[in-house]
């Protein structure tokens, strides 16, 4: 009897804290083994990757939450290194084989040019616009037709000696005339090659099969080895890291001391840039007004933060009767302070404060201050689904004016690509099913001169950006993408999705239920901030007790406070 496979989740006891070794490093996270199978799955990610961890050497790196930015560069950098030698292999081919051939091979380098560019054309939207589905179904069949006559041309000089001689059938339906005038329409065309050209050439096709081939076997025995579950914790054997550019060497080093520091440098246009997309962001108001029967306290925002901060690593801690075999991820949450400043101003990339003194004394600084620029954040992360689906929330409290803000920005990481998660089951498939292996293999020939030269030119047209970009000396700048943003699926699964509602309403619940007690043990009244707590998007954030006061629940929904009743009164949607 089979039963389901259950990845390893260290057991918890009852005071709260895990037993056992420490989780994953994000190094070895599964999060991170995906994104580099992707760099060899998907050459137009690996350029993105590229362009924004390695071209572009002014940006600073965004945060990498659960996932090693740095070991994705290395195999994406590894994977063009072999795409572009397996490219050049096939175009000398494809060249040589065609001088030899006597020109024959030239045939099928516009239908190849087309069947490559048809996916160019359509895109990668699931839904392209009728005039790319149109254009790539062109394209394609097109290239189809072009490359069956071509095969038809090839074979007709190769079995052709035979028609030097005359024929004397006297048929009523002209066959010799027929056959005649087609020797005479491949003659023109083939330029009177002869037989053994056209067989060279078939070989040539023969041994560009092998190529295109061995290009697939190497990437999927590279993700079946290297990146195989079992071998990919061991960092130091990876081949992929052992590169000894010392363009590589700066670049990851620097990659490994922004990502995961507190201290973020973002860009104005895309502050939280890697912690994913915006989920039911929501900001309240609310005024300070002293309860007549209680004592002020001073109430300030580091205050209300050490208030809430307990109570959420609260939900680290099982329940008293689960016993130790508790699962939740609730149990691995991550709480932190960050600080986001502005990259402009830089004039050097190594000139951004992220030393231990350096990033205390701007925490100090911003915890208070409510800048505009310089923000200070507590935050709340939740790697869920072996750092797959990760929820991030930030929470910045702010008085001024006998006012009190709260700004609550939860983001979700969904989870990574379905075909970068099937890297697995798609490099089996290949390595043990030798027919298909051919057959995909042949399928591919006609195509391999568009694709190696579509090859070939990104590399040539990324080397003459390094080349005169002048990115070494450019000013720094923020993030313009997360390459774990890049390879986010589009929505997540019924089971992640209850996942990132569970967790965000938790978190939330604790965040209001901390800012509600510290306005009371201040002595402040609390009426008006239960009243004005709201989820924008759906669902409702329970707050616990709360006298004289009443809760909303729904995105159209309305509380009123009574008096005289028994407790609180519910709206509904």
């Amino acid at each position: 009897m089979s039963t389901a496979f259950v990845p390893h989740q260290q057991p918890h006891h009852p005071g709260g804290q895990p037993d056992g070794p420490p989780p994953v490093p994000p190094y070895a996270s599964e999060a991170t083994r995906l994104l580099c199978a992707g760099t060899y799955l998907d050459p137009g990610y690996r350029d993105r990757v590229i362009e924004e961890l390695y071209l572009h050497e002014q940006r600073v790196v965004a945060p990498s939450l659960g996932f090693d930015a740095a070991r994705v560069l290395a195999h994406a950098l590894r994977a063009r290194r072999l795409e572009t030698l397996w490219a050049a292999a096939v175009v000398g081919l494809w060249i040589v084989g065609t001088l030899i051939s006597g020109n024959l091979l030239l045939y099928f380098v516009w239908p190849s040019l087309l069947l490559a560019v048809a996916p160019l054309l359509r895109g990668r939207d699931a839904r392209p616009p009728w005039y790319r589905s149109l254009s790539a179904f062109l394209a394609r069949w097109g290239g189809r037709v072009f490359t069956a006559f071509a095969f038809f041309t090839v074979f007709s000089v190769a079995l052709g000696e035979g028609r030097e001689e005359p024929s004397y059938d006297s048929s009523p339906y002209g066959s010799s005339g027929d056959e005649d005038l087609l020797g005479a329409v491949t003659d023109e065309l083939t330029g009177g090659a002869r037989p053994w050209q056209a067989w060279f050439g078939i070989g040539v096709l023969v041994v560009i099969g092998l190529c295109v081939a061995g290009r697939r076997t190497q990437f999927a025995r590279v993700l079946a080895a290297e990146l195989s579950p079992d071998r990919f914790p061991d960092a130091a054997g990876d081949p992929a890291e052992q590169h000894d550019g010392p363009r590589f060497r700066r670049l990851s080093q620097r990659i490994r001391l922004e990502q995961h520091t507190p201290l973020v440098m973002y860009h104005e246009a895309r502050p939280f840039c890697g912690a994913g997309t915006a989920y039911d962001t929501w900001v309240l108001a609310v005024e300070l007004r002293p309860d007549e029967d209680a004592d002020q306290q001073p109430i300030g925002n580091r205050a209300i933060l050490d208030r809430v901060r307990p109570l959420v690593e609260q939900l680290r801690v099982p329940a008293e009767h689960a016993g130790p075999g508790v699962r939740d991820r609730l149990r691995r949450l991550e709480i932190d302070e960050c600080v986001f400043l502005p990259a402009e101003g830089l004039l050097r990339r190594e000139e951004a404060p992220y030393g231990p003194a350096d990033f205390e004394q701007h925490r100090a600084r911003a915890v208070e201050e409510g800048g505009e620029k310089r923000r200070h954040f507590l935050r709340v992360r939740v790697g869920g689904w072996e750092e797959e689906l990760v929820v991030t929330v930030f929470v910045r409290v702010h008085t001024q004016g006998r006012m009190l803000m709260l700004e609550i920005a939860p983001h979700v990481l969904l989870p990574v690509r379905a075909d970068f998660k099937d890297a697995d089951r798609t490099a089996h498939q290949f390595l043990h099913d030798l027919t298909g292996r051919i057959a995909g293999s042949a399928v591919l020939v006609p195509r391999s001169a568009g694709d190696s030269l579509i090859t070939l030119g990104r590399g040539a047209a990324y080397l003459w950006r390094l080349l005169t970009g002048g990115h070494a000396h450019a000013l720094p700048d923020g993030p313009a993408l997360s390459v774990r943003e890049l390879a986010a699926a589009p929505a997540g699964s019924t089971f992640q999705d209850m996942d990132v509602a569970r967790y965000l309403r938790s978190v939330q619940d604790r965040i209001s239920r901390g800012v509600r007690l510290a306005l009371g043990e201040a002595g402040y009244e609390t009426g008006e901030f239960v009243q004005k707590i709201v989820n924008i998007s759906s669902g409702a954030v329970h707050i616990g007790r709360a006298d004289n006061s009443s809760f909303a629940f729904g995105d159209h929904a309305r509380a009123e406070t009574t008096t005289g009743g028994p407790g609180p009164q519910k709206g509904s949607d």
